[in-house]
């Protein structure tokens, strides 16, 4: 179809424009949702085909708009709830379905862990296709909310606005210019904030320290973040609450304004006098990574103290730690189970970050040796061995595949037990093959993404077999998951 556009013309001649004609959506009517599938959506099935779905619940009956459409699968959100599954439950939080932190809040949690449970053996059969022994039940959280040890508020002045609301102010043609707003970034936007007023994440003073640094903001007319112009003050705050009881608040700003900034730190050590270390940084990049700046401590150590059975971290203010620490003990102990120690082994620990894994089961082994490619995380692994005054440890800074050579075991040993712990992205296939020619009799390869540890595994099929596994629940009301597998050479 074309037409004239007489508003451009080229040459004195009118411009002919081509122009594609919008296909209307596609509706599907009732659709009963059936079960859930990975990353937390659910899926129907119409006619042979898979649906997938978000902000539904395996039970309800919907209206489907159909999105991204192939042969055998779509994307589709509901537009209209005929009935509601009977295995919804009231979130208990305001902000559940803007937010997008914590997906399964309409949840019972004791579903939650039937489908995470699920949802692991279902990439370890159909990704893995190993064999696999009997599966045992999840383990389960005692506390499901304020669970999270770190948390990062983002101060901004770009407001993320839900669709409703917003079809609203289009209506009436107002539209907020520019607002201060403090909390998580919105799904799917760089440049959104969803603004918080309760978060149930993290333990109280949490909630309670944001809104004090938005009010004496506000009193002094101090300029929030502006992430698209890349300019204002106020930029984020990263809290950390030990089970201790130790409190770290770090403050981040967009740049030094040395008044300002000392009234504001000294405010909050007025009314939150548990603050153990306060801190600040000053980021003028155009990301929010402070891995590569200096905070600067302007109250207290430096640094907190967090327990992990009767084992004590230093966590500094740029040190990864597990982020529910309460939960991170659960894990330690089935992977301390499943390495089998009996004091005689040379243990390594891959991917080992601040040690915590190996100082978890330095007890058991004759030597722990600890390899982790960010050197910063190497140097807070020495001295959590050195504060827990474990002598029989090595960690070193590099590439496993470059550093495990005959040279390296030679000093140090080959290991009797291998854990590896990656990312989500799961281990290198490089690294795999290294696994492979190391051949430790076992391997406990801890995982916060089944798919890839599923992928790996089949990897590792070519000389290990899957002799026990567990899932642990690390984060309530979210849809992801850890798992730990022992593998035994065959």
């Amino acid at each position: 179809m074309l037409f004239v556009n007489t508003q451009q013309i080229r040459c004195g001649k009118p411009y002919f424009c081509a122009v594609r004609k919008q296909k209307p959506p596609v509706i599907l009517e009732k659709v009963l949702v059936e079960d859930y599938a990975a990353e937390g959506k659910s899926l129907a099935r119409v006619n042979g085909k898979v649906i997938f779905l978000e902000h539904t619940v395996p039970g309800d009956i919907v209206d489907v708009q159909l999105g991204k459409s192939k042969k055998d699968w779509a994307e589709g959100r509901p537009i209209r709830f005929h009935q509601y599954s009977p295995d919804r439950v009231n979130p208990f939080c305001t902000h559940f379905g803007v937010c997008g932190g914590c997906q399964w809040q309409h949840l019972p949690y004791a579903k939650q862990l039937g489908y995470k449970q699920q949802q692991v053996l279902d990439n370890l059969t159909r990704i893995g296709k190993v064999a696999l022994p009997e599966m045992p039940p999840i383990i389960g959280a005692d506390v499901t909310q304020g669970y999270r040890n770190k948390i990062e508020y983002t101060f901004a002045t770009q407001r993320y606005i839900p669709t409703d609301e917003f079809r609203k102010m289009k209506e009436s043609g107002t539209f907020p210019e520019s607002d201060k707003v403090a909390g998580f970034h919105a799904r799917g936007f760089f440049d959104k904030v969803v603004e918080i007023d309760t978060c149930h994440l993290q333990e109280e003073p949490t909630n309670a320290i944001r809104k004090a640094i938005v009010a004496f903001a506000e009193q002094h007319h101090a300029p929030f973040y502006d992430i698209r112009q890349h300019q204002g003050w106020l930029r984020n705050i990263i809290i950390r609450i030990a089970t201790t009881g130790e409190l770290m608040v770090n403050l981040v700003l967009g740049y030094e304004q040395r008044s300002l900034r000392e009234q504001l730190l000294d405010h909050l050590l007025q009314l939150f006098p548990q603050i153990t270390t306060l801190l600040y940084t000053i980021n003028s990049k155009h990301n929010d990574s402070i891995h590569d700046l200096k905070p600067e401590v302007y109250h207290g150590p430096g640094y907190i103290i967090e327990q992990l059975e009767d084992f004590r971290f230093k966590i500094s203010p740029k040190s990864f730690f597990q982020t529910n620490t309460r939960q991170a003990e659960k894990l330690y102990q089935v992977t301390r189970a499943f390495a089998a120690l009996t004091g005689k082994e040379v243990l390594y620990d891959l991917y080992c970050g601040t040690g915590s894994i190996g100082i978890f089961c330095s007890k058991g082994a004759a030597k722990i040796v600890g390899v982790e490619l960010i050197a910063d995380a190497i140097e807070d692994a020495k001295l959590n061995a050195a504060f827990n005054g474990i002598q029989h440890s090595y960690f070193t800074a590099g590439d496993v595949i470059n550093i495990c050579d005959d040279a390296f075991f030679a000093t140090h040993g080959k290991p009797d037990v291998l854990i590896t712990d990656p990312p989500r992205a799961g281990m290198h296939e490089k690294l795999v093959n290294k696994l492979l020619e190391i051949s430790a009799p076992t391997v406990v390869y801890v995982s916060c993404n089944p798919a890839t540890q599923a992928r790996d595994l089949a990897l590792l099929d070519e000389k290990y077999a899957v002799t026990r596994m567990q899932p642990v629940d690390m984060f309530p009301h979210t849809h992801h998951i850890e798992n730990v597998v022992q593998l035994k050479l065959r």
